[in-house]
């Protein structure tokens, strides 16, 4: 009875141990994730270290690309990029931000870490389409209608816009249910439109009120355009009513489906 008794218990134990295989496999594995798992701790240690810690990833150069009318130094006076600090820590949205603050003529600047050591800055200017006088000098007018700067000289083959809004009447009335930014803004609108031909020819953008601003060209031609609206079939129709009419000297495509012209 104790024989039995003592056999029975060698065999439930052998089977509640499981094969000695098996227990080897696991054990194998256990040490192999320990392992890696210590790799992974030195090798995460060794990276914040290099990014945080480390001479060799510190900003010490600033490159600027893309400027046309500003200088670069003009660029990295106003990103003021901190020399020195650890590149991963360089806040780029700050710089972005200060940069164009400074420097209106600035459209977007993209601020780029590159690897180990410099910060890249690509600055893409704003353009001007019209141009404003004042003082004797000249602001210049984005595709935005925003004025961001102002120079000296007018920069070649960019046409005046000129704001002779009557103060009665119902130019009166349009400047004030639109204002004065609105009015600029579509006056950028007819720029925008104006044939590609004739941009060189395009002296001025008069303004008078929302539904009446017209063109002066070279050699005292002058267009009706109306509003901004339909540009696009307005300087079609402008093109075509100019080479039916080489020698008129004005032309109406505020109406772009009847177009005429005069004063041949």
């Amino acid at each position: 009875m104790a024989g039995s008794t003592t056999a029975e218990r060698g065999e439930r134990k052998r089977e509640s141990s499981g094969p000695p295989p098996v227990r080897a496999v696991r054990r194998r594995r256990l040490r192999l994730i320990i392992a890696s798992a210590v790799v992974l701790v030195f090798l995460g240690s060794g990276t914040f270290w290099l990014l945080y810690g480390s001479d060799l990833v510190r900003v010490e150069r600033v490159s600027v690309s893309g400027t046309d009318v500003l200088t670069a130094d003009q660029v990295r006076e106003a990103a003021d990029v901190p020399l020195g600090e650890q590149l991963v820590s360089v806040d780029t949205g700050a710089i972005e931000k200060r940069t164009a603050e400074k420097l209106p003529r600035i459209d977007t600047v993209d601020v780029i870490r590159s690897w180990p050591d410099e910060i890249k800055l690509n600055v893409t200017e704003r353009t001007p389409v019209l141009l404003v006088h004042q003082g004797g000098k000249f602001v210049e007018v984005d595709d935005d209608g925003m004025r961001f700067a102002t120079v000296d000289k007018a920069p070649k083959g960019v046409p005046a816009l000129v704001l002779d809004i009557s103060r009665t009447g119902s130019a009166a009335a349009s400047h004030r249910r639109f204002g004065e930014d609105r009015l600029v803004r579509e006056a950028v609108r007819v720029a925008g439109a104006v044939p590609e031909s004739l941009i060189p020819d395009t002296r001025s953008v008069k303004v008078r009120s929302y539904d009446d601003i017209s063109l002066e060209l070279t050699d005292g031609r002058t267009v009706d355009w109306g509003s901004s609206e339909k540009g696009k079939r307005k300087g079609r129709a402008l093109t075509a009513l100019m080479k039916a009419e080489p020698g008129a000297r004005h032309f109406d495509v505020s109406v772009p489906s009847a177009p005429a012209s005069s004063g041949s």
